[in-house]
């Protein structure tokens, strides 16, 4: 073991025991008080399994966690217990990070935008791996941190297919120019950086971002760098829903990998994969604050709209989540509220269209609309799965905002397989036999979240 988790940092649970379990346990407690904070359920056990899937799947990769996706203490101390690295975009996460103990050499300085101010503190921390694509950038390092060792980034126009909304990086025109300065001003350039975003990865895309990575390492090597290491970024799902599961990318991803950047060839291949971890194992609890009936206008028998016919319409203030009020707003999609739990009692609500909205006065407080939920009640709960990804601010875990309650936990199946394995798959058939699937043992206790609503049995609520 490391030393960055122990068992006093979760809740061990038994086979079995679900989500579900765990928050009519929590929302029993929470019902007695006054202040009905909303709060998250984590399940660590889910993290584990997808990175013994991740590596797996990828086996020449190294993950590299972005702290920006979700900096809070368990998902931390887990990966960095499992042996991931981090990549941090700012001098708070460079902070939380190293605050329980992982190495500099850990650490990607991965934003490509930065502070000199905090470039000076990571050079004062040892951390070296940094990522730039234009000259000022370039000039900030060179100045402020000079055994930086660099990546270049790389943009969607030398991509064809990546999403358009890959805005950083630089051109293939301008890579040679740049690599040129940075020889001009002494900085060590290692190897390439692309992200292709999370809501267009497409494995064709990553191919080609790989084939234009060589490109650049080509150009590297011919000015005399060491080029040794390629970041492919991030944008794997995180969630089983989507056009391109893990095993199909990394089908071409790998590929690619062998193709352009053969395991002979010296370099190292690291990737930064944030809402794969984390989005299934979080789930949020809010609670209803207030309540607001809205007539709905239908058409009188002259054509004319009356207000005063048709059923109300429930629009909902969901509670204001600590932690989430600045930069970061809960915005569940229509469709993902997963359960629903009353203050009481009441098994036959009748069922109404509803909306959800967020703190009042915030930019964003529009959640969803025209959802088929309950009649609703000051008091009652709803919950949301998948919400592990960009929900929990790094600034809230550093005393800047009030931290929103998380409540840890794993199966002992889990714990188990990160005591025997230490983040390294599997390899051999005992190995594999020594871990159960993951339903039968309850590895994941977030398997089922009912998609209809819930009613919680009288004397839990």
């Amino acid at each position: 073991m490391n030393g960055y988790l122990n068992e006093s940092n979760f809740l061990m649970v038994e086979e079995g025991f679900t989500t579900r379990d765990l928050l009519e346990n929590l929302l029993g407690e929470l019902c007695q008080e006054s202040d009905q904070q909303a709060f998250f359920v984590a399940d660590l056990g889910d993290i584990v399994k997808k990175h013994l899937r991740f590596l797996k799947a990828l086996p020449r990769v190294k993950p590299y966690f972005p702290v920006k996706c979700n900096g809070s203490e368990g998902v931390i101390r887990l990966l960095a217990e499992l042996g991931a690295g981090f990549a941090c975009a700012n001098k708070a996460e460079i902070t939380r990070v190293q605050g329980i103990g992982v190495p500099a050499d850990r650490i990607f300085y991965s934003s490509p935008c930065k502070q000199v101010a905090h470039i000076k503190y990571a050079a004062g921390r040892g951390v070296r791996l940094m990522a730039f694509d234009n000259e000022v950038e370039l000039g900030k390092v060179a100045r402020s941190h000079p055994r930086a060792r660099m990546l270049l980034g790389i943009t969607a126009d030398s991509i064809p297919s990546a999403h358009p909304s890959m805005t950083f990086g630089t051109t293939l025109k301008s890579c040679r120019r740049l690599l040129e300065m940075a020889k001009e001003q002494a900085v060590e350039v290692v190897g390439v950086s692309f992200h292709l975003g999370s809501r267009g990865l497409e494995p064709q895309a990553l191919a080609q971002a790989v084939a234009a990575a060589q490109l650049v390492f080509d150009m590297g090597t011919e000015l005399g760098y060491r080029m040794n290491l390629l970041d492919i970024g991030g944008g794997f799902p995180g969630t089983e829903d989507t056009r391109a599961p893990l095993e199909e990318i990394s089908a071409v991803l790998n590929s690619a990998l062998d193709l352009y950047f053969p395991e002979d060839s010296g370099v190292d291949i690291i990737a930064r994969p944030g809402r794969y971890y984390v989005t299934s194992a979080f789930t949020l609890a809010v609670s209803i604050t207030a309540l607001e009936e809205i007539p709905v206008e239908q058409p009188g028998s002259d054509g004319r709209c009356d207000s005063r016919m048709g059923p109300p319409v429930d629009a909902v203030a969901a509670p204001r989540v600590p932690g989430l009020d600045f930069g970061v707003s809960v915005t569940p999609h229509p469709g993902v509220c997963s359960a629903f739990v009353p203050q009481r009692p009441c098994p036959e609500r009748p069922w109404q269209s509803s909306s959800l909205r967020g703190p009042p006065g915030h930019a964003e407080d529009r959640i969803a609309d025209g959802l088929e939920l309950p009649q609703l009640h000051v008091g009652d709960w709803l919950v949301f799965g998948n919400m592990g990804a960009y929900s929990i601010p790094t600034s809230s875990l550093l005393g800047g905002t009030p931290q929103p309650r998380v409540t840890y936990a794993m199966s002992r199946m889990a714990w188990k397989a990160v005591q025997l394995f230490q983040g390294k798959p599997p390899q051999t058939e005992d190995d594999r036999e020594s871990l159960c699937t993951p339903l039968s043992c309850g590895w994941e206790m977030a398997e089922t979240l009912c998609v209809t609503p819930v009613f919680a049995p009288a004397g839990i609520i």
